[in-house]
């Protein structure tokens, strides 16, 4: 999971390019500890489902320990996929909130600084710049984190049809 706040860019309207704060859960006490890195959060978040996150993997860290940050509505949290692949070494995951909360769009900016939105444009790229070696277009994942909905400032105009579609969602995930 990560939480974000609503930084603003040079452009006339809020925007989160980045996690402000990345978190993982622990299994054994499930209490929230903060990652250090982009890149220690994409390790951990790779092979979670083989190697599930303990407070004992954070240095100078354990259970007993108070939690370093709480759930709550004061930033809009998302919560990621596990297993995805890590981000290749000189590329850089970026994760942009859209207007209305509504989910999240995840680009790769290249060691060149060109942002990639889809796998076609990873294709294309690695293909007329092959400099990366030993990456693929199965080493990108442009999956969308899941914004959590409680956690989403009340100011925001939701959709007309939210109500239905958290009813759909809720009804198909049990």
């Amino acid at each position: 999971m990560a939480g974000s706040k609503t930084p603003t860019s040079s452009s006339k309207r809020p925007v989160i390019s980045q996690n402000d704060i990345y978190v993982a859960q622990c299994k054994l006490c499930m209490k929230f500890r903060e990652i250090d890195t982009q890149e220690e959060f994409e390790e951990i978040l790779h092979k979670i489902k083989q190697e599930p996150f303990d407070c004992s993997k954070k240095a100078n860290c354990s259970c007993d320990d108070p939690a370093d940050i709480e759930y709550d509505s004061s930033r809009t949290w998302v919560k990621y996929k596990p297993n995805i692949p890590k981000t290749p070494k000189g590329f850089k995951r970026i994760s942009v909130l859209r207007d209305d909360y509504s989910k999240l769009d995840s680009y790769y900016i290249t060691p060149t600084g060109k942002q990639l939105r889809s796998r076609n444009e990873i294709a294309s790229y690695l293909k007329d710049l092959p400099q990366p070696s030993g990456v693929s277009t199965l080493d990108f994942d442009f999956s969308s984190p899941k914004v959590m909905q409680d956690t989403v400032p009340e100011f925001i105009v939701k959709p007309k049809d939210f109500a239905n579609k958290k009813a759909k969602i809720a009804k198909d995930e049990v």
